[in-house]
């Protein structure tokens, strides 16, 4: 069977669907659990892949999504919300609970919960965007406005930072 029938993958397929912009899941023969992963797979810069990452602040869960070549700023996330309290990362089977996806799968789409996004404004920096898609074997192809317009994030320069290079 092919994981874009898995039924987390659907619901990412349906939301794409539903929001105008067309099924554009794409199933990779490689994983796809991190950003280098990612970028690997799909043959694209480590930047342009998506990070979809949830965290609680104070007792609200949100979601950032990230460069991948970027890390994500947690302290600016309650100044990015409007929102005050610690800022954690909640387990995976909480973000499995809030999201409908476990980790290396998260989607910014489809989501079980609805979710206050803010986007890393450095993703602008890319034409095409690749998104978890509901699997860790599938991704979509979108760009900044579109997740914008998916999302209803909010842009934001201050929550990413760039990672340093890996040595090697």
């Amino acid at each position: 069977m092919s994981n874009l029938n898995n039924d987390s993958v659907k619901r990412v397929r349906q939301a794409l669907v539903d929001a105008g912009v067309g099924d554009k899941a794409i199933e990779l023969t490689e994983t796809a659990r991190s950003a280098a992963e990612a970028a690997k797979a799909v043959g694209v810069e480590q930047g342009a892949i998506v990070k979809s990452l949830v965290f609680t602040v104070g007792n609200r869960y949100v979601m950032a999504l990230v460069a991948g070549d970027h890390l994500c700023r947690e302290d600016q996330l309650g100044r990015a919300f409007n929102l005050d309290g610690p800022v954690v990362r909640p387990s995976a089977d909480l973000v499995r609970a809030v999201t409908g996806f476990s980790i290396g799968g998260v989607a910014p789409v489809g989501l079980v919960s609805k979710l206050p996004v803010v986007i890393d404004a450095s993703l602008k920096r890319f034409d095409k965007l690749y998104a978890a898609a509901g699997h860790s074997h599938c991704v979509f192809e979108t760009s900044v406005a579109e997740l914008k317009t998916l999302t209803g994030g909010l842009m934001s320069y201050a929550v990413a930072a760039p990672q340093a290079p890996a040595k090697g």
